[in-house]
C-alpha cells in the first residue's frame, strides 16, 4: 500500500504498478485501459507519492512477475547491483534532483546507466516537466558505430526512408537520390518494404548495397522486415548490414510480433558474424512505440509509458546502432493529440538515453489524430535541443506506403541549421567530396550532370 495525505484527504494506491500508472501525465491509452488517474488531483497526489518511493523498492516489487515474463527476468538478471549502490540511497524525487544537478555530468550518467531499470527511468520521468526531460537527456551521449559515427556532440543524423507503395526500384532510387542531396541518410538508408516476397526483398537489399558501394557512401542500409525473413536473406547471401525488429516491453507483446529473446539472440549473432561494419560492430536496429503492449492486451495493467521503457532493456542487450520510438504511429487511441505525442516523445528519448540506448525518434502522427505538422515541428525542435541521435527523413514528410505523417528531408536541414549541428563526421566529409555541401554544411546547387543522378539507371544484379 502506498499512500499520501494532502490536507484532509488521504490518497491510497494498492501497488507500485497502480501508483506508476496514476502518476503518468494524461494519456488516452491509459484511460482506455482504465488505469489512469480519475482526476488531476489524484494524478498530482500520485506524483507526490511516487517522488517519495526509494529506488531500491523497484527491485523488490516487479510490476510484472519475474516468473511470468522473460523481459522482467532480463531486467533483473542483468541489473548492475554493484553500480546501483551509487544511487540506491535515493528516492525517485532525489534521483530527479541528482540527474538535473550541474555536478552530475554525462560521464556520471553513463557510469550508472546499467544500474537504471526501465521502471526507475519511467518513474523519474513521470515527475519531470518537459524542460527537465530535455535538459537531462541533453547530458546523455550514446555513441554507436558501423560505417560512420552516430551520436557525437554537435551532430544530428537522419534515416533516409525511401518507401514506395509497390517497392518499385526506380521509385525508391529516386527517393534515395533526393534524400542524399539534402544530406539525409547518415543514420541508415532504411526501407519499409510493401511486400514480403523473399526474392523482392533480396533485390531491394542488393540495390541499396550497390548504391552504397558504388558511391562509397559511409552509411549502412536496412530492409525493415521481420527478423526471421532477414535471417533468410542472410542465409541466401544477401548483403545485410543491420538486423531490424520491432520490439515490445513484455514477453507476451513480443510473442505478438512473433519474437522472443532467444530469437533475437540468434539474429544478433548471425548478423554480427557477417562483420560488414568498417569502423564498428553495432549492427542492430529496433523500433518501439507507446501503446504496442496495450493494443495487444499484453500490458498486464502496466501503463503504456513504463511498458515502452521496458523495450529499451530489450534493446540494450544487443548494443544496437539505432533505436527509435515511432511515437505517434499507433494512433489517437493511445496518444490522443499533439500534446500527448510531444510529451511521449520527450519521455521516450529521455528514458532510452538514461538507460544507455542510442535513441532516435520517428516524429510522427496519423491522419486521424488531433495533431498536425506544427506539433511535429515543436517536437522536432525540442528533441534536437535534447540531443537526439537521429530523426527521419521522408519525402515531403508524407510516407505514401505506410500512410502516416513524419519529418521531411527539409526538416532535417532546419534542425541542423537552427542548432548548428552537422551530420555524422564521415558522412559530412562525403557530402563535401560529392559537392553536395560546402565546408560550412550549406547545401550547394546541383545540376543534371551530377553523378548521383545515374543511380536510377543502375543495373541491379544478385544471385
Amino acid at each position: 500500500m502506498y499512500k499520501i495525505n494532502i490536507g484532509h484527504l488521504t490518497y491510497k494506491f494498492d501497488s507500485l504498478k497502480e501508483l506508476m500508472a496514476k502518476a503518468t501525465p494524461r494519456r488516452s491509452g491509459d484511460e482506455l485501459a482504465g488505469i489512469a488517474a480519475r482526476s488531476m488531483e489524484e494524478h498530482v497526489a500520485a506524483q507526490m507519492c511516487l517522488a517519495e518511493v526509494p529506488l531500491a523498492r523497484f527491485l523488490e516489487e516487479p510490476l510484472i512477475p519475474y516468473e511470468k515474463d522473460e523481459v522482467t527476468r532480463l531486467i533483473f538478471d542483468t541489473h548492475d547491483r554493484q553500480v546501483f549502490r551509487l544511487i540506491s540511497h535515493l528516492t525517485v524525487g532525489d534521483f530527479r534532483n541528482w540527474i538535473l544537478n550541474d555536478h552530475t555530468t554525462g560521464d556520471t550518467l553513463r557510469t550508472v546507466a546499467n544500474a537504471i531499470t526501465p521502471e526507475i527511468a519511467a518513474a523519474v520521468s513521470k515527475i519531470m516537466r518537459n524542460q527537465d526531460l530535455i535538459l537531462a537527456a541533453s547530458k546523455c551521449q550514446v555513441i554507436t558505430r558501423f560505417r560512420n559515427t552516430i551520436g557525437l556532440p554537435g551532430r544530428l543524423s537522419a534515416r533516409l526512408q525511401p518507401n514506395h507503395p509497390t517497392d518499385d526500384l526506380k521509385g525508391i532510387a529516386a527517393s534515395v537520390i533526393d534524400g542524399l542531396m539534402y544530406g539525409c541518410g547518415d543514420a541508415v538508408i532504411g526501407i519499409n518494404p510493401a511486400g514480403d516476397s523473399l526474392p523482392g526483398l533480396i533485390q531491394l537489399n542488393h540495390m541499396l548495397d550497390e548504391i552504397i558501394q558504388q558511391y562509397e557512401i559511409p552509411t549502412q542500409s536496412c530492409i525493415l522486415t521481420h527478423i526471421t525473413t532477414c535471417m533468410q536473406m542472410m542465409e541466401k547471401g544477401a548483403p545485410v548490414d543491420l538486423l531490424f525488429q520491432s520490439i515490445a516491453g513484455t514477453e507476451a507483446a513480443n510473442a505478438g510480433f512473433g519474437i522472443n529473446l532467444k530469437m533475437l539472440d540468434e539474429g544478433y549473432e548471425a548478423v554480427k558474424s557477417l562483420q560488414r561494419g568498417t569502423i564498428g560492430d553495432n549492427c542492430m536496429y529496433f523500433e518501439t512505440g507507446q501503446g504496442s503492449a496495450l493494443s495487444s492486451n499484453t500490458n498486464f495493467g502496466v501503463d503504456e509509458q513504463t511498458c515502452e521503457a521496458r523495450c529499451y532493456a530489450v534493446a540494450r542487450r544487443y548494443h544496437p546502432l539505432l533505436v527509435n520510438t515511432v511515437v505517434g504511429f499507433i494512433g489517437p487511441e493511445y496518444l490522443y493529440d499533439g500534446k500527448q505525442i510531444i510529451r511521449a516523445g520527450l519521455e521516450d528519448h529521455f528514458c532510452g538515453k538514461l538507460m544507455g540506448v542510442p535513441m532516435g525518434c520517428d516524429i510522427c502522427y496519423t491522419n486521424h489524430a488531433e495533431a498536425d505538422q506544427d506539433d511535429m515541428d515543436t517536437l522536432l525542435t525540442l528533441l534536437t535541443a535534447a540531443g537526439i541521435n537521429y530523426i527521419m527523413g521522408i519525402p515531403g514528410a508524407d510516407d505514401i506506403m505506410l500512410n502516416y505523417q513524419s519529418t521531411s528531408y527539409h526538416d532535417v536541414l532546419y534542425a541542423r541549421n537552427l542548432f548548428h549541428k552537422k551530420p555524422a563526421p564521415e558522412f559530412e566529409a562525403w557530402l563535401q567530396k560529392m559537392n553536395l555541401t560546402d565546408k560550412y554544411g550549406h547545401m550547394l546547387p546541383v545540376d543534371k550532370t551530377h553523378q548521383l543522378l545515374s543511380i536510377e539507371n543502375m543495373e541491379v544484379t544478385y544471385g
